[in-house]
This record gives structure tokens, C-alpha cells and sequence, in this order.
């Protein structure tokens, strides 16, 4: 029975802000879904090539939490 109920949670996708503050990027993916978003170097300020939407917003990272 817990396989069950842990297939059936989704994720979210939250974008923290060094700065302050987060917002949510994506919802209602797998564990497996979100592990792989935050696995890519495009999900993190220090490895991303978006320079421009740093120097912007300032250094930031992606997360997942359960929802």
C-alpha cells in the first residue's frame, strides 16, 4: 500500500532566490520527473547560461517539494 500512495505524489518545482523569495516553476511531476529537472545544469544560477535573467534576479537555484 505505500507504493501505491507514493506513486501517486506529484511534485512542484520551486525556484529559490538568494535574494529572498521563491516561486513555483512547474507542477504535478513525478519524483523521478523532478529529480531530472533539478539534475540539469540549467536549474542553478552557478551553471546555468541564462547570464542575463542572473544578473537580473540574482543568484538562484531550482528545487522540488512534495505537493
Amino acid at each position: 500500500m505505500y507504493a501505491e500512495v507514493r506513486e501517486m505524489e506529484t511534485y512542484k518545482i520551486v525556484r529559490f532566490y538568494f535574494r529572498g523569495g521563491r516561486r513555483t516553476i512547474d507542477r504535478g511531476m513525478t519524483l523521478a520527473e523532478a529529480q531530472a529537472h533539478c539534475s540539469s545544469p540549467e536549474t542553478s544560477s552557478s551553471t546555468s547560461s541564462r547570464r542575463a535573467y542572473t544578473a537580473r534576479v540574482g543568484p538562484w537555484f531550482d528545487g522540488y517539494e512534495r505537493e
